[in-house]
């Protein structure tokens, strides 16, 4: 049955017209996005079969290009949407970010370490440069490692943190096999880094582990 034929409650659209965005299911949401399905298939279908497929948005929205041109109702032209619908947030949360204080909006920066690094297949550093008043001053990725490892070299975070005139950072890295608990390394590392910060002066204000749809603060968990 074509999504025209439902009862008007119960179409995407309208839906999130009267009940708003977080009334839909992935699946819906999707649909909206799809706009139509494949021959046998409603635009729900199709999603519903591509959340199932990537198992959910987050590697829906990382995965590659050629991953999803070669599903049925993808191609390059939906997959450049999706490309720039992830761009567009992340640009919306860094613009968050710049205009106060990030120890304030400590959600605001999950979120945008989460479409950063979130579906990634391999390891990446960040670190998030503040100046006195923790207001944004740039954001890198330091480093990149394979799937299950990164090096991270604690002279060059100090480098980027003085070529940036930087009074704090948060630092940010991932973990593809989805579990986003500290190993004893990443706890070494992050004493590491706050000796060395400190002799520049520089405070670590915290250190995120992003795995997926989860995420750890070290500084909630009283690591810092």
């Amino acid at each position: 049955m074509a999504i025209t034929d439902w009862p008007e409650g119960d179409r995407p659209r309208e839906k999130l017209l009267a009940r708003g965005p977080q009334a839909l299911s992935d699946a819906e949401l999707l649909a909206i996005f799809l706009r139509v399905g494949v021959r046998g298939k409603s635009a729900v279908d199709l999603a519903r079969d591509l959340v199932s497929h990537f198992g959910g948005l987050t590697r829906l929205f990382f995965a590659s290009r050629q991953e999803c041109v070669a599903m049925p109702g993808l191609g390059d032209a939906k997959y450049a949407q999706l490309q720039a619908v992830l761009e567009m947030a992340r640009r919306a949360l860094g613009e968050t970010l710049q205009q106060g204080d990030v120890l304030g909006s400590p959600q605001a920066v999950r979120d945008y370490l989460r479409l950063r690094m979130a579906g990634l297949g391999h390891e990446v550093f960040m670190a998030v440069f503040v100046d006195s008043q923790n207001r944004v001053l740039e954001a890198e990725e330091l480093f990149r490692g394979t799937l299950t490892q990164t090096s991270v070299y604690p002279r060059e975070v100090v480098k980027r943190a003085l070529a940036h005139n930087a009074a704090g950072i948060i630092l940010a890295h991932n973990h593809p096999s989805g579990v986003a608990e500290p190993s004893q390394a990443d706890r070494w590392l992050t004493d590491q880094l706050k000796q060395a910060l400190a002799l520049v002066d520089v405070r670590v204000l915290d250190h995120f582990i992003i795995a997926g749809s989860g995420s750890l603060s070290f500084a909630e968990r009283g690591l810092l």
